[in-house]
């Protein structure tokens, strides 16, 4: 069975809405292209590193229709490693609606998303979801993921959608690596989903070694 893994990049609030342009999703948001200026040369390295290895991309409508109209036309430059990728690998599109399916290697997926994302699993090694913030949402709800990338940039917008919804289930997680720092700030961390639910506990119990406040 392959992993499903969420990249994800996000504010200190957790606002994960259109990080990479203005007109990404432009409906009544007005910060879209929030994560441009906090590119750096580690940042982008460690989403380069990210993709390694993987074999098939899951994306939601709105990501699919803006790579499907620029990866396939990126050869040569810096971008042509991923190009390369993203166009080699299979593509499966999460979507209610009727997208363009002219990117070669695209299918979309059944209106049962849950059983649709157990089947890729069981199809691929290495999947990995980009963007996508309805879709990552309802992964996240379902807890149909395996790995979680989160890259929290230093700015606070205060609007936007954020990763976890109202709709958040509680869920636990387990660090898989130490957080690493850009010089410009931002922080990578990478989780992986853990069994259980968070658990609770009294902080003033003795054995915290807690000072008596009396």
């Amino acid at each position: 069975m392959g992993l499903i893994q969420i990249e994800m990049f996000a504010t200190l609030d957790l606002v994960g809405q259109a990080p990479g342009g203005p007109d990404e999703d432009p409906a009544g948001f007005p910060y879209g292209g929030w994560q441009a200026p906090l590119i750096d040369e580690v940042a982008g390295e460690q989403i380069g590193a990210a993709y390694e290895g993987t074999d098939a991309l899951l994306l939601g409508r709105r990501t699919y229709d803006i790579f499907a109209a620029y990866w396939p036309h990126q050869k040569g430059g810096e971008d042509e490693g991923i190009a390369a990728l993203f166009n080699g690998v299979p593509k499966y599109v999460a979507s209610r609606g009727k997208p363009d399916l002219s990117w070669a290697g695209s299918t979309q997926l059944g209106p049962d998303l849950a059983a649709a994302v157990r089947e890729i699993r069981e199809r691929h090694e290495h999947v990995k979801v980009v963007g996508s913030l309805n879709l990552v949402q309802t992964l996240l709800r379902e807890k149909l993921f395996d790995r979680l990338d989160l890259w929290v940039h230093p700015i606070v917008l205060g609007v936007g959608k954020k990763v976890f919804d109202d709709g958040a289930v509680p869920t636990s997680l387990t660090l898989l690596a130490p957080p690493e720092a850009s010089p410009k700030g931002t922080v990578y961390l990478r989780y992986g989903l853990a069994d259980g639910i968070p658990a609770t506990g009294d902080m003033s119990a003795p054995d915290r070694g807690v000072a008596d406040a009396g």
